[in-house]
């Protein structure tokens, strides 16, 4: 497969598969939460393999090393060998989303209105155990 030898960030965050579309990928990297190199930038700055790049999304982060230019969008099992991620990194980003995890179960589930017939079967299996 020939690679391209310079691309487009926010193509490439599409192509890796850290947003769902370029638009998104576009806004994500206007809005600051992608830094090329340790600095802010813009969707058309073109990277290589060697950029760093670090990702903010949902309260989680990615300190990472692009290593593939890819030609178009790839199943998500080969998108994370567009990129390469030092363990720490990997292991703090896990133990975030194990405590993000954690606090929405724990927080309450707020309905509006009366029961549905699903809730109030739920509610009656619940008060007989």
């Amino acid at each position: 497969m020939d690679e391209p030898e310079k691309m487009r960030l926010d193509k490439w965050l599409w192509a890796a598969r850290f947003f769902k579309t370029r638009k998104l990928a576009a806004e994500a990297v206007t809005g600051g939460k992608v830094h090329l190199n340790g600095q802010r930038s813009k969707p058309g700055k073109e990277i290589r393999p060697g950029s760093h790049l670090h990702i903010s999304k949902n309260g989680l982060e990615w300190d990472i090393e692009v290593r593939v230019l890819p030609k178009q969008r790839r199943p998500a099992s080969e998108a994370a060998g567009f990129y390469s991620e030092p363990e720490a990194s990997r292991q703090h980003r896990e133990k975030e989303a194990a405590l993000q995890h954690a606090a929405r179960a724990a927080a309450p589930i707020h309905t509006e209105g009366r029961p549905s017939k699903k809730d109030r079967r739920l509610i009656h299996r619940f008060k007989q155990q």
